[in-house]
């Protein structure tokens, strides 16, 4: 069940969720090595199961280098500008209920600012 587009004033999403994706062809460490596909699809059907997905609600989309490599597999949410490292399903989880449905970030996942590639 999808949601009416929000009003004029209000943000097309409430949360958009960006997972990064990419996989590096010269061998250096990227998310693509760390479970980021398993973690983006758990979320997108986490989401969708809530019946969470759509204008005024949440959006889960692939990115590219998130430039994060270290911290690796990552995701962002915004408006907020959240980001987090995340290990397995139970870590999705916690956002999803947590951050993405609750309105709260899950503070034990967040990815250190100092955190870079």
């Amino acid at each position: 069940m999808n949601a009416s587009p929000p009003e004029a004033d209000a943000p097309y999403y409430r949360h958009q969720i960006f997972f990064c994706l990419n996989e590096r062809k010269n061998g250096e460490d990227c998310c693509a090595q760390h479970g980021a596909q398993a973690g983006f699809d758990h979320c997108k059907q986490r989401i969708r199961d809530a019946g969470m997905a759509g204008p005024g609600q949440v959006r889960v989309n692939k990115a590219g280098c998130l430039d994060r490599c270290a911290g690796g597999p990552v995701a962002v949410v915004y408006p907020q500008g959240v980001w987090y490292a995340f290990v397995d399903q139970a870590d999705i989880d916690d956002i999803v209920d947590s951050h993405l449905i609750g309105g709260k970030v899950v503070e034990r996942l967040l990815l250190p600012a100092s955190v870079g590639r």
